[in-house]
Parts: C-alpha cells; structure tokens; sequence
C-alpha cells in the first residue's frame, strides 16, 4: 500500500453524500446574513448609547427583538456548521467525534443563553 498513489488509495471510498446539502445550507444562511447583519447593526446602534431603561424599552418593541434573535440564531448555526467542515478536514478518528460535539454543543448552549438573556431584556 505504501507505493499507491493518492487517486488509487481515495478510489472505492466513496463520496461522503452530504456535501450538496451543506452547500446549500451554507448558501441559504449567507443569504440570509447579508439581509440581518445590516438589520442587525443598525437596530443595534439605535438602542446603543440610552439609559438602561431607554434600552429595555427599545428591546421590548417586537422589531429589534425579533431582528437580534435572529441574527444570533443564523450566525451561530452558520459558525458551527463551519467550524464542522474544518473539524471533518482537519481532526480524524476519536478527536473528530468528541471536536463535532464538543462544537454542536457550544453552539446551541449560545443561542440558548442569547435567546434567554434577549427575552429577560424583552420581558
């Protein structure tokens, strides 16, 4: 096996199957990003500067609530989904599994803790 070349060694492996259906993930999560980020930076700005009473007032109107919870949901399932490709690229064997879980959990502990403290603000 030692003198087999790459084409050889990868031939009969098979495609993993999963790789059109994350492009299209990522797709639909950029473009969706594209149209919150800038929602999200001025609705952000709005409310920046006020009294702690201003803000909470700000936050408890639906429109900022609803763009900030969102634009949180979206980036963080999108930086978990890439932080996955380069942990399948990268990391092999027994760390792979423990890295993929290890991010999968971190990430929806985030949206948990970010949607929480976005409706404590609200409420």
């Amino acid at each position: 096996m030692h003198y087999l070349t790459d084409r050889k060694r990868a031939q009969g492996m098979g495609a993993g199957r999963q790789g059109t259906h994350h492009h299209w993930q990522m797709m639909a999560s950029s473009t969706a990003l594209v149209f919150l980020v800038p929602l999200f930076v001025f609705t952000f700005a709005y409310g920046l500067g006020g009294t702690f009473e201003e803000v909470l007032a700000y936050y408890s109107k639906p429109f900022p609530a609803i763009v900030t919870a969102l634009t949180l949901v979206v980036v963080v399932i999108h930086l978990v989904r890439e932080a996955q490709v380069a942990i399948e690229d990268y990391v092999h064997g027994v760390a792979e599994k423990l890295s993929l879980m290890a991010v999968a959990a971190f990430g929806y502990t985030l949206i948990a803790a970010g949607l929480f403290a976005l409706v404590k603000l609200a409420l």
